[in-house]
């Protein structure tokens, strides 16, 4: 039996609902960017790259987790699921996305595993198509769900990236998100965002590249994010490990399951959701430990 939770309406029904207030502490684990094939692809050059070394190291990520005791609530991944795009590398793709799914059936079915969208996943300027691919394959590209009171939101970066071929769907990306937003303000919920693109990775006043969501688009939304409850934001896509903080609200982004840009090793983090605070702390797979202290 698979663990994986496909989004439907914009909802996941993974939890019970009656564990809608914080009781106890609890964790999750986040990963990003296993991004099957990239290692061969973009580090090594390789003309026709496989994805051998991501299987690997994607099946000794679960085989670790699936050892951690308590379990976590869920084990979720902040998007590039596999490297090539879903337009123009269709073929590739689908195999690539065949084999992420081989290495997450492994997982504890007890343990909810979720997935974002990345850029890799859905294009870097995303079509309707590339949306429809993606959800065909892992449901829907955003999405929310309450666990033990507290809300978590999945967003789909890309919207704030490039939606010029799609500014229908990033518009009902947009009307969802602020409802989701006062739906938690006026509950007084905690709220913790998970998203593939990071708005910053050191300093809410940087300028943009490559690797953040530009500046005046960045400082709307964490401010909304701020005066709405959120309490954390994690993020991957840059292949390192980063993060700031905007007015006290972290913002912490993973690095890669799989290939690195920079001196990090593939791994996770744990995320402790305690009483008044969140805790967080990455981990290499060579140092991921499986007992969990709360």
């Amino acid at each position: 039996m698979s663990s994986r939770i496909v989004a439907k309406d914009h909802k996941i029904d993974c939890f019970k609902t009656a564990d809608t207030k914080w009781k106890r502490p609890f964790y999750f684990v986040q990963g990003a960017d296993l991004q099957m094939g990239m290692i061969q692809s973009y580090l090594e050059k390789n003309p026709v790259p496989g994805w051998k070394k991501e299987i690997e190291l994607g099946e000794r990520a679960v085989a670790i987790v699936n050892q951690m005791r308590p379990r976590p609530k869920f084990f979720v991944i902040c998007g590039d699921l596999c490297d090539a795009f879903p337009d123009g590398q269709q073929e590739i793709r689908q195999k690539q996305e065949a084999d992420f799914k081989k290495i997450f059936e492994k997982l504890d079915p007890e343990i909810p595993f979720i997935c974002l969208s990345g850029n890799h996943d859905v294009g870097n300027r995303p079509t309707a198509k590339t949306i429809n691919l993606y959800k065909s394959s892992f449901g829907d590209d955003y999405f929310s769900f309450l666990c033990d009171g507290v809300q978590f939101l999945a967003l789909n970066s890309q919207y704030f990236e490039d939606a010029s071929e799609v500014p229908d769907l990033a518009q009902e990306h947009e009307k969802w998100l602020n409802e989701e937003l006062e739906c938690a303000k006026q509950a007084g919920s905690r709220v913790i965002v998970f998203q593939h693109i990071p708005w910053f990775l050191n300093d809410p006043d940087e300028e943009s590249n490559y690797f953040t969501i530009k500046p005046n688009i960045r400082k709307v939304w964490l401010e909304k994010f701020r005066n709405s409850g959120v309490v954390h934001v994690f993020a991957g896509h840059l292949h390192r490990n980063a993060g700031g903080s905007y007015k006290g609200m972290p913002v912490t982004v993973t690095t890669a399951m799989g290939a690195q840009l920079g001196d990090d090793m593939p791994g996770l983090r744990i995320v402790r959701v305690l009483e008044n605070k969140v805790e967080q702390n990455f981990y290499s797979l060579n140092n991921l430990p499986t007992t969990i202290d709360l």
